[in-house]
């Protein structure tokens, strides 16, 4: 792949932007490293061996990229993020490759951390596209995230947690390990999440309780209007019925018409293994 250093400015003609990667004279890059056409490498930024980066990619000033960590293409990296540090277990030892796998148009802002896996976890943290982390917030190993999930400023996510799709983490929020984030949920700042979180919720407290239905979310999901009361009668019914999350099942499976939202909270509720938030 053509590569062409800049010394300073960072600029170069537009017929050269989309076969030509820019690297600012004071970046580090390994010459293993990967990097598509139109890559920019801001200052001090540092890229190690087998990393490998998508077309398009923006990285911003004294940004670190390491490991074996794979970037799809037009994601931006804003100033200080690290990305596939090895991860924050004591259990790690450093033997065996573990990976991370990064999709398409995701931005990290400012000093934003990721993880790749552990052994033990499965080798790799993976996280889909068109996902937004703020400022300061932190993926931990083998984490997986959906698509057009984001975590606001200072959200955290310990080992072994799950954002499904369209997932919202409020800032200075911490998500306690091996828990799920069901996809449409939205939990509010300065929570704590030690139970799995459902799908279409809306979440806050200390613990994260759940409050109601995430209306707004799924009103701009333009979810059908008949899916929409469903889901309202399903929630009366698991969460302020008094019943056993067994026996709400049972109810909502015999009374309410199935369709895919139904079914997956359905699903996500007979495989919870911490429990959902009450």
């Amino acid at each position: 792949m053509k590569k062409s250093e800049v010394n300073g400015d960072l600029k170069t003609s537009a017929s050269e932007e989309l076969s030509s990667v820019i690297i600012h004279k004071t970046a580090i890059v390994h010459p293993e490293a990967r990097l598509g056409r139109g890559v920019v490498v801001g200052p001090f930024s540092i890229i190690e061996k087998n990393v490998t980066i998508g077309d398009n990619c923006q990285i911003g000033s004294s940004c670190v990229i390491q490991g074996h960590t794979t970037i799809g293409k037009d994601c931006q990296l804003f100033t200080g993020t690290v990305i596939g540090s090895i991860p924050q277990d004591k259990k790690f030892n450093g033997n065996g490759a573990v990976y991370l796998y990064i999709g398409e148009n995701n931005i990290f802002r400012e000093y934003v951390t990721v993880n790749p896996g552990t052994p033990e976890g499965g080798g790799k943290t993976v996280i889909g596209s068109n996902n937004l982390f703020m400022a300061y917030s932190h993926i931990a190993h083998d984490c997986v995230i959906g698509n057009n999930c984001v975590m606001a400023n200072n959200g955290t996510l310990a080992g072994h947690v799950t954002l499904e799709d369209m997932a919202v983490v409020g800032g200075l929020t911490a998500v306690h390990q091996f828990v799920r984030l069901g996809r449409l949920s939205i939990v509010g700042g300065c929570s704590k999440v030690v139970q799995d979180i459902p799908p279409f919720s809306m979440c806050d407290g200390h613990p994260a309780k759940v409050f109601s239905l995430n209306s707004v979310g799924l009103k701009r999901s333009k979810l059908p209007p008949e899916t929409l009361k469903s889901l309202r009668k399903a929630f009366k019914v698991l969460f302020h019925s008094g019943l056993s999350k067994t026996h709400a099942l049972e109810i909502i499976e015999r009374e309410i018409p199935p369709c895919p939202e139904i079914e997956h909270l359905i699903f996500f509720t007979k495989t919870s293994k911490r429990g959902l938030c009450s």
